[in-house]
C-alpha cells in the first residue's frame, strides 16, 4: 500500500491490527469492536492511537471519543457506496474532527477529488504508480456542481454572483 497526502505519496508509520493481536509499539488502528471492548486500556496507551471505520458504522457512537484518534480510516468497501463519504463530512463538519482522515478499500481515480472536498486528507493506493494518477484526478476539476464541505464555489454561485468570478 502506498499513502498519498496531499496528492504524493507520504510515509505511513500506522499499523492496522487484528482484533486479537497483541499491541505492539507505535501508532495502531484498531477496529470499532476492539476500540469498544478494550477502550480503558487503549485510552491509557501513551501512544498515537487510530480508528477504523466500516461504512455502516455511526460516527455518533465515537463522537465523545475523537480526541483519542490522531487518524480515522474510514472503509470503501465497494466505490458505489457513498456512505463513507457521509462519515467524513459528519465527522469534519457536525463533529469538528481535526485529525487525520484517510480512505481506504475499493476507490476509483475520479472520487480522489470529492473525498477531498468531503474532508479525507489521506488516501491508501494499492501502487506507486497510482500516485500520479491520483495527483493528476485532483487537477482535472476546478468547477463543482454540488456544495460539499469544503469553501469552493459552486456553479450555482456562480451563477449568483456569489463567487469571485469563473475560473478560466
Amino acid at each position: 500500500m502506498v499513502l498519498l497526502k496531499d496528492g504524493r505519496a507520504a510515509a505511513d508509520t500506522w499499523r492496522y491490527l487484528d482484533d486479537d493481536e497483541e499491541l505492539p509499539p507505535g501508532p495502531i488502528i484498531v477496529s470499532m469492536a476492539r476500540w469498544q471492548r478494550n477502550q480503558e486500556s487503549l485510552s491509557t496507551r501513551n501512544m498515537p492511537l487510530g480508528l477504523q471505520l466500516d461504512a455502516d458504522a455511526e460516527p455518533t457512537n465515537i463522537a465523545d471519543d475523537l480526541h483519542r484518534f490522531s487518524v480515522i480510516c474510514l472503509q470503501f468497501e465497494s466505490f458505489t457506496d457513498g456512505r463513507p463519504y457521509s462519515q467524513a463530512r459528519l465527522l469534519r463538519e457536525r463533529y469538528r474532527y481535526r485529525g487525520e482522515l484517510r480512505a481506504r478499500g475499493n476507490i476509483l481515480r475520479d472520487q480522489f477529488d470529492f473525498m477531498r472536498r468531503c474532508g479525507i486528507d489521506a488516501l491508501e493506493v494499492t501502487k506507486e504508480a497510482d500516485a500520479l494518477a491520483w495527483r493528476d484526478a485532483v487537477a482535472e476539476i476546478d468547477v463543482y456542481y454540488q456544495p460539499a464541505g469544503d469553501t469552493r464555489p459552486t456553479v450555482a454561485m456562480y451563477r449568483r454572483g456569489a463567487a469571485a468570478s469563473y475560473p478560466v
